[in-house]
């Protein structure tokens, strides 16, 4: 279950691995790359297809990131986010964020079976300051009806 203090973990992180940039620039990985980037957070591109993001080196996995990411966000389909899942527990990272569509039920278990604190089925972009004005309409509407983390 997302909660507000979940979310609040992973904003407070300094490094998170972006798993799902992409050559194709309209791809939601590669917006919210460049949009945490210019929010100041040190990033790390994952994409086993591409070697550079962005004039930044990118990884084809987590293991191969010189520096542990304190966090790790999902923009990827689902069944892919369930095998990189291995790679976070062996990493030791312990928070993570599953965009939409890059969450399933067995992430989420694994999440909770390996005491690994996640967020999912939320658009990271609508909690992190400044929020762009589509970002901060949605974020007050899902408020509006409850649907927020607690």
């Amino acid at each position: 279950m997302n909660t507000k203090k979940s979310v609040e973990n992973f904003l407070a992180s300094k490094t998170i691995a972006v798993v799902g940039v992409s050559r194709n620039k309209r791809k939601f990985g590669s917006t919210v790359y460049n949009e945490l980037r210019k929010k100041g957070y040190t990033l790390y591109p994952v994409n086993p297809f591409i070697t550079e993001f962005e004039g930044d080196t990118c990884y084809p996995d987590i293991t191969s990131i010189p520096e542990k990411p304190e966090a790790v966000l999902f923009s990827i389909p689902h069944d892919k986010t369930e095998v990189i899942m291995e790679e976070i527990l062996k990493s030791g990272i312990t928070k993570v964020w599953m965009q939409q569509g890059s969450q399933s039920d067995k992430a989420i278990k694994f999440c909770e079976d390996h005491n690994i604190d996640y967020v999912s089925n939320e658009c990271v972009l609508m909690f992190t300051e400044p929020a762009e004005f589509f970002h901060k309409a949605h974020k007050f509407f899902r408020g509006v009806f409850g649907k927020l983390p607690q």
